[in-house]
């Protein structure tokens, strides 16, 4: 069991804690990973790496995230959730500063493996420690509000990296250290200190946990089209140019700050497992919607669902993880901790499989939207046979 934290155990009101989650995944996973997507031509254009070598860099990330998530909860025993929450902002904060130098490519990749290491740690660990602090009643809004930092690294990355490219790369990776590091002392001092509580009995849900890292899986899956390939298949598929793409990125922004806290809330109301649902539902149509109807209003709507479902989904299943084990902090860590890492697998081998996909097609877009509309719909469906079989 984790150790106390010295001196007297500190409690947070909810507003604080919500905003504490929010700091940790807006740097974590906001900042650390989405920043680096629209810094990836510039990267090139200013000749820091070659092409193959930014790819490279980006897969360094998401080796480090799957890692962090894999550790997070070790880690968190071992030295304690509170300090380890600390020094993980810390790093993916000490990242971007060491990335404003390109001393050498391994130089870079070691930073770039290091934000996504903090990144893992962080989104594994710090909404499961900020959530015993919420009333139920609130826990649905409450996750959702932390899950909006993902969203904001999007629109934030959208908007602070072309304001700063005209300073150059190192203003841009400074700018972001900057910001990262006002998110890590606002978030400092707000951490929770008391120790977690473990179960006294067995739960009987072990079936339906088990289910929720399949589904989790593959939800991260079906997600990846729009994801990767949406901005370029309005831009090169549809021949609509970069600024069209660019619009449905912004839609699909707007949309990821909205959702966690629209869906948290119904959750609050109808329980987190009957809003999974309805949010896989949702997600599985709007995914497969451009395979179907390329018209900009159904690409709009498209963008702006999906970006909403991509960060609303975390907190669903975060929630849903209280709703199966009702009780013992330290087990609801750790099936949080196998469900972070469940999702980064599922995206991982979905990426490398979708880009396969893509070149042995040919290049048919609608194949990608369809076989992900697929993935998460199997999702639903294994949701939903786990429910009738546990009733």
């Amino acid at each position: 069991m984790e150790k106390p934290a010295r001196g007297l155990a500190l409690r947070i009101g909810p507003l604080r804690a919500a905003f504490i989650g929010l700091c940790a995944n807006l740097i974590g996973v906001g900042l650390a990973r989405f920043a680096y997507t629209p810094l990836i031509p510039a990267l090139i254009a200013e000749r820091w790496f070659s092409p193959a070598g930014a790819d490279y860099l980006g897969a360094a990330n998401l080796l480090g995230y799957l890692l962090g998530a894999v550790l997070a909860s070790r880690l968190g025993e071992a030295a304690g959730v509170r300090p380890l929450l600390r020094a993980m902002m810390a790093l993916a904060t000490a990242s971007f500063f060491g990335c404003a130098s390109p001393l050498s490519f391994l130089w870079f990749f070691f930073w770039r493996f290091a934000a996504g290491l903090a990144g893992g740690v962080l989104i594994a660990l710090a909404a499961p420690s900020i959530l015993p602090e919420i009333p139920p009643r609130r826990r649905g809004l409450a996750a959702g509000a932390m899950f909006t930092g993902v969203g904001l690294g999007v629109v934030a990355s959208g908007t602070l990296v072309p304001f700063l490219l005209v300073r150059g790369l190192v203003a841009i990776w400074l700018g972001l250290g900057a910001l990262s590091l006002a998110l890590t002392l606002a978030a400092w001092n707000g951490w929770p200190g008391r120790p977690l509580a473990a179960s006294k009995r067995k739960g009987r849900t072990q079936k339906a946990v088990l289910a929720l890292y399949l589904e989790y899986a593959l939800a991260a899956a079906g997600l990846v089209p729009h994801m990767i390939f949406l901005v370029d298949f309005i831009a090169r598929g549809l021949h609509q140019g970069v600024a069209a793409g660019a619009r449905s990125w912004v839609l699909f922004g707007v949309g990821a700050m909205s959702g966690p806290t629209i869906s948290g809330r119904l959750a609050d109301r109808i329980g987190f497992g009957r809003m999974l649902r309805l949010a896989l539902l949702l997600a599985g149509l709007t995914v497969g919607l451009p395979a179907l109807n390329a018209g900009p209003f159904a690409l709009g709507v498209s963008s702006f669902t999906v970006g909403a479902l991509v960060t609303s989904v975390a907190p669903l299943v975060l929630g849903r993880i209280h709703e199966l084990i009702p009780e013992g902090e330290l087990k609801q860590r750790a099936a949080w901790g196998w469900c972070t890492t469940a999702f980064a697998i599922g995206r991982a081998a979905a990426a490398y499989a979708f880009s396969f996909l893509f070149s042995a097609s040919g290049g048919v877009y609608s194949l990608l939207f369809a076989l992900g509309a697929a993935l998460i719909f199997l999702a639903l469906f294994v949701d939903l046979g786990t429910a009738a079989r546990t009733a």
